[in-house]
């Protein structure tokens, strides 16, 4: 049994169709995606050839470039501005370790540990990580400031950046841009180009298996970054780099690659294909427009995003959704609810009923 048999049919109409059957109640695509049908069959396919001894290690590295490829189309990047990874703080990482000493650095208060704890990690050469509000963001970007990093969208309440606003600023400051587009891609437009570098790992809202991660570098802050990482997959010629003495890494970015964990990234570069069919504008729509009706039901104002986040401080909220069988997440102190295109009128109604239950509604 594959966890899909016992499920009823989506009542979301051509949005959930590539999905296929799901479970009800299923708002969890901030914490981890569900995949589509064909990601499935692709990774099964995979699976029974590795076990066959028919697997091809070459065949897995054109899965690799065929995910970058579609990545690249997907977030508006050069191809050869992509490199890919397991993590995002593996990626950040090396941006962070790059830094010249005493660099200040710009992050939001409370947002995700993998964009924030890798610069920390260097308070030891006189990197300084100052925190503020997301919405004080673009105006504390100073020309003191290397480089400012932050979530396009929250992950512990979805709150969206505005990115016009911190481009400005970080253009007028000289100031290097880091977006994490995690919570972003797979459910609105994204626009690498905004941004010096992004970091993204699929397997959230572009519901690929995690361990494929991706990052884009404008050609500029890529000369600035040290390829700490670089092994055999960051070769210019990657079947040519398996041996030294002799270092000879990609032009592009693909000598930020690391080897890649194979069966991931069949699933991965078949995950990115679907999206591609998918009008990401219209789909940002579908999510908020759910989101917010969520919220209207419970007699709160609409916030224009697919994740909402209800305040549950003795958890009851929580127990009640537990037990209606809806899947959500618990983050600093709220709910956490993300609405994605599986989702229909009858998730909103799941986690109204649970709310009333526990007696939350406003």
């Amino acid at each position: 049994m594959d966890g899909f048999d016992d499920a009823i049919e989506f009542d979301g109409g051509a949005w959930s169709e590539p999905w296929g059957r799901t479970r009800p109640g299923y708002l969890d695509a901030a914490t981890m995606g569900i995949p589509m049908r064909a990601t499935r069959d692709a990774m099964r396919l995979a699976v029974e050839q590795w076990a066959a001894g028919e697997a091809s290690a070459a065949e897995y590295g054109e899965a690799v470039e065929r995910a970058r490829a579609a990545y690249a189309r997907l977030v508006g990047a050069p191809r050869s501005e992509v490199a890919i990874g397991a993590t995002t703080s593996e990626l950040v990482g090396l941006v962070a370790a790059s830094l010249p000493d005493g660099s200040e650095v710009l992050c939001v208060d409370g947002d995700f540990s993998s964009i924030v704890y890798p610069f920390l990690q260097h308070a030891h050469r006189g990197v300084a990580v100052r925190h503020v509000p997301l919405e004080s963001l673009a105006g504390a970007i100073g020309p003191g400031t290397a480089l400012v990093s932050f979530s396009l969208v929250q992950s512990a309440d979805g709150r969206v950046a505005d990115a016009a606003a911190i481009a400005e600023a970080a253009r007028a400051a000289g100031t290097t841009t880091l977006c994490d587009t995690t919570q972003a891609a797979g459910i609105r437009p994204v626009d690498a180009a905004e941004w010096d570098l992004t970091v993204c790992h699929a397997y959230k809202w572009l519901c690929a298996p995690r361990g494929a991660a991706f990052l884009t570098a404008s050609p500029d802050a890529a000369e600035r970054i040290v390829p700490l990482h670089a092994g055999w997959y960051a070769g210019e010629d990657v079947w040519s780099s398996a041996y030294g003495p002799d270092m000879r890494l990609a032009a592009s970015a693909r000598r930020f690659d690391t080897s890649p964990a194979w069966l991931s990234w069949v699933g991965a570069a078949t995950a990115l294909d679907g999206f591609e069919a998918i009008d990401l504008g219209a789909a940002w729509a579908r999510a908020a427009g759910l989101a917010d009706e969520l919220l209207e039901r419970l007699g709160l104002a609409p916030r224009g995003q697919a994740i909402v986040a209800l305040d549950d401080p003795d958890g009851a909220l929580a127990a009640a959704l537990g037990a209606a069988g809806v899947r959500f997440a618990q983050r600093a102190g709220r709910v956490r609810l993300g609405f994605h295109l599986w989702n229909a009128e009858r998730d909103v109604e799941l986690v109204r009923a649970a709310a009333a239950d526990a007696r939350v509604l406003a």
